[in-house]
């Protein structure tokens, strides 16, 4: 399992918070086709991220989500709130892959455009 850090810089130094712990990471075909179909819900301390990637549907997903689309670097391009079953988002001509969370996890720790996030395996 992997973690989900942003980065936040000040003209001082460097500061990483930790945003999820258990971090799923699909990066196959199959891992990206499959993404959170069949659940019954996505916990606030878990997270998908599909890569590569830069649009998502939630046919047939049973509970919303929030999506968070970053670029090559992980900086933050867009970010969907809310998604609701049976939608479809993207394409995100930046984005090269993104983050799939439980509903309202973008807005609790204020994520916005712009931000840096990193991956820890």
């Amino acid at each position: 399992m992997a973690k989900l850090y942003k980065i936040t810089k000040t003209q001082d130094n460097e500061k990483a918070e930790m945003l999820i712990e258990n971090l799923e990471i699909a990066d196959s075909y199959f891992g990206r086709m499959k993404g959170l179909l069949g659940r019954n819900q996505l916990l606030m301390n878990q997270a998908l991220w599909l890569k590569p990637g830069n649009n998502t549907h939630t046919f047939f997903m049973k509970f919303s989500i929030d999506c968070v689309f970053v670029n090559k670097s992980n900086q933050i391009v867009k970010i969907y709130h809310g998604i609701k079953p049976f939608s479809i988002k993207g394409p995100v001509w930046k984005a090269y892959s993104f983050f799939e969370f439980t509903e309202g996890f973008a807005e609790k720790w204020n994520l916005q455009p712009g931000d840096q996030l990193h991956v820890v395996s």
